[in-house]
């Protein structure tokens, strides 16, 4: 295994990560409150930093603020545009009391703002400021946590400046805590009137996703996921890399295991094999224009920094 990627055992940190995903949940509503909409839900999500997760800037009037969860110095920072700022201890507290805290101190800052308190996409969870169950915070694995995502999140940058289309940003989603990245074919999709509001949004263009997430009652250890929409008929038969990759039927996705990666001889590579290799798969069964949608686009010669200079 490759000790420059730790190891990430869903269980040993388990009750730090369900805590930490509903903190993250409150703040990531309160962006969700106050940004102006954008299309697939761009408005929504949080954004890996040198220290740990961001909101970037969201405007308030005709200021701008900013909320960071820092895994390394471990405190929630909020800091306005004029200057001001506060920060809260990351610690054991319960949910309730965080949320408490967060809004006070929001409000102490002149910003007011309403968040529906019902945490998104777990199931069975209680309203944040009803919520003393889940009261932990272990720094040593808050930050372990950060160590991988960071990592992750550099490999997927990459990935993503090999496509010329439409992306999204890598960033994490707090309603399933996933770090994700999608590519848009440039096709609109009528998403089944079916689906509740939240998947009609995200489901009106064809996509192909590719991401990362620490476990869940659903895959119960840390892996690599891919997947296209609509689902291409036959992808699921479609053998991609690296070797130890496989396709969940359960999941409905092509799956790299955390731990498959870091058994590799450069965890790096393999991640990036399988980000790659998952995309030709979606992309040639969904018939995109794979040529056309690569960067550096055909014939073109990139030159360095230093040779432009």
């Amino acid at each position: 295994m490759s000790e420059s990627w730790p190891e990430l055992p869903r269980d040993a940190w388990r009750e730090t990560r369900d805590t930490l995903h509903l903190w993250a949940q409150i703040v990531g509503k309160i962006r969700l409150a106050l940004a102006p909409l954008e299309p697939e839900w761009a408005h929504v999500p949080l954004y890996v930093s040198a220290r740990g997760l961001t909101t970037s800037a969201i405007p308030w009037g005709e200021l701008t603020f900013e909320m960071a969860f820092d895994l390394v110095g471990h405190a929630l920072r909020i800091d306005v545009s004029d200057g001001r700022g506060t920060a809260i201890a990351l610690a054991p507290r319960s949910v309730a009391a965080f949320y408490a805290e967060t809004m006070s101190a929001l409000r102490a800052l002149g910003i007011t703002v309403e968040i529906d308190p019902r945490p998104q996409e777990i199931d069975g969870a209680m309203p944040f400021d009803l919520d003393e169950g889940h009261a932990s915070y272990d720094a040593r694995w808050a930050r372990r946590y950060f160590d991988v995502l960071s990592r992750v999140d550099a490999v997927m940058k990459e990935h993503r400046g090999r496509f010329f289309g439409r992306t999204t940003p890598v960033q994490l989603f707090w309603g399933t805590f996933d770090l994700a990245l999608t590519r848009f074919s440039g096709n609109e999709v009528a998403p089944p009137r079916s689906l509740g509001l939240l998947r009609r949004v995200a489901a009106d263009a064809e996509q192909i996703e590719a991401g990362f997430w620490p476990g869940d009652e659903r895959f119960t250890e840390p892996a690599f996921y891919a997947f296209a929409y609509p689902h291409p008929p036959g992808l699921e038969q479609v053998r991609v890399a690296p070797e130890s990759a496989f396709w969940s039927a359960e999941m409905g996705e092509f799956i790299l295991r955390y731990d498959d990666a870091r058994a590799a001889a450069s965890p790096r590579e393999a991640i990036l094999e399988f980000l790659e290799s998952t995309y030709l798969a979606c992309a040639t069964a969904g018939g995109w224009d794979i040529a056309g949608l690569a960067y550096p686009r055909p014939g073109v010669q990139l030159r360095s920094e230093q040779s432009i200079r």
